[in-house]
């Protein structure tokens, strides 16, 4: 009788632990968890992407001053 005692104890608080992660604050803190994670995702994909270009722009030798005045040129036109 005793392991039945504790068992069903045991599934209700699961079943109760299981219904607070699904109330309105649970799914707030998932939300909120998943959304800084994605945001982390981009801002490190982000600093990648400057990095890799700045790499590619000095291997192509476009950093020059005068490719960037070129550059700036023909943005104006």
């Amino acid at each position: 009788m005793s392991i039945g005692v504790a068992i069903g104890v045991i599934a209700v608080r699961r079943v109760s632990e299981a219904k607070a992660s699904l109330s309105q604050a649970g799914i707030n803190r998932a939300v909120d968890s998943a959304a800084g994670v994605v945001q982390g995702f981009a801002e490190a994909l982000r600093e990648g992407m400057g990095q890799r270009e700045g790499e590619l722009r000095a291997a192509l030798g476009l950093d020059t001053p005068e490719n960037i005045t070129e550059t700036l040129r023909s943005m104006r036109r």
